[in-house]
């Protein structure tokens, strides 16, 4: 691949496709051309990017037929399950952000702080794993690494951001008196909801099963047993968890906390003595994975509780898409 590759942005004018423009810039990622792709009905619109105008172009049959290294796609799951093979068939290879093709046996499911080694096996689609999943697995690999995870059990609390614009909109207008939502099933504001995606068969929703289907295949170990509860909570920006975990081995507080001083992607806040913890309004607009709030489960043999929060359009997509993005020029060295 070019140490300057011509990209992508499939869903440019979204939520999260502002996002990987904004990522970009930031971590002054190379690229020699750059093409902004979209839904018929917001081509030809224009978008500022690094000191230039670029105009919006409708996503079709022949997009790829132009000499595109990566493209970032965030456009939904029927457009990524429809056009990422015409891509990939072009010589593109396609980072893509829906769930589509997360569980597909074929295309790597990557968190570069945990997986990276899985991006060799690509076939010109490479997944980026759901948002909560993302921030999770980052905290959970040094302990998984260093005892060996037996059982975790995730209970969610998710900002609205990850609705994309209708679920902003739901809390705005909540915040105004309007509780006709446009997202959710029940107003969000001043409320909690237990239902993130559709429910399933077994009484999971779709969110939960994500969770521990991804977690599974992230780590590379289908023996750990996993349940989670996902909840909406109105929160503008940034996931919030509680991950309890029981290991396999014995371990110190003191040396989970050295583990996470020094683990990648990962910044330690947690100091009772001063109220220091992971909050959301300080994680907003960032990119690291912030964990907190540790403290041995007494109720179950080397059990842990764990508070993790990162910014779930950032970490949780964008960042995370680039981040892949940045490994695949690196694999090239």
């Amino acid at each position: 691949m070019k140490k300057q590759p011509n990209i992508a942005i499939v869903g440019a004018t979204g939520l999260v496709g502002s996002t990987f423009l904004k990522v970009l810039e930031e971590r002054d990622f190379p690229f020699n051309e750059c093409y902004m792709m979209a839904s018929a009905k917001s081509a030809g619109t224009t978008i500022p990017f690094k000191g230039k105008d670029y105009v919006v172009e409708e996503l079709n049959e022949s997009s790829f037929d132009k000499d595109i290294d990566i493209a970032l796609f965030s456009a939904g799951g029927a457009t990524s399950l429809k056009f990422a093979p015409i891509a990939a068939a072009k010589g593109t290879v396609v980072i893509d952000n829906s769930s589509a093709w997360r569980m597909d046996k074929d295309v790597p499911l990557v968190v570069p702080e945990v997986n990276p080694q899985d991006l060799k096996k690509h076939q010109g689609i490479i997944a980026n794993p759901n948002c909560s999943t993302i921030q999770a697995v980052v905290a959970l690999k040094p302990l998984h690494d260093q005892y060996g995870i037996k059982r975790i059990v995730y209970s969610t609390y998710q900002a609205v951001s990850g609705s994309g614009l209708k679920g902003i909109k739901d809390l705005e207008n909540g915040q105004k008196g309007e509780n006709t939502p446009l997202a959710y099933p029940h107003p969000i504001y001043n409320n909690c909801l237990p239902h993130i995606d559709v429910f399933t068969e077994n009484g999971y929703t779709k969110e939960e099963m994500k969770m521990i289907h991804e977690t599974h295949k992230i780590m590379g170990d289908y023996t750990m047993a996993i349940t989670a509860t996902t909840v909406r909570v109105p929160v503008y920006d940034c996931h919030s968890e509680s991950i309890n975990v029981e290991l396999h081995k014995e371990f110190e507080l003191e040396e989970v906390m050295a583990l996470y001083q020094r683990a990648e992607g990962l910044v330690l806040e947690d100091d009772p003595s001063t109220n220091t913890y992971p909050l959301a309004r300080n994680a907003a607009g960032t990119d690291m994975v912030y964990v907190g709030r540790i403290r041995r489960d007494f109720s179950i043999e080397n059990g842990l509780n764990l508070w993790v929060v990162a910014d779930n359009i950032r970490k949780g997509a964008a960042t995370n898409a680039v981040q892949i993005a940045e490994r695949l020029l690196s694999m090239e060295d």
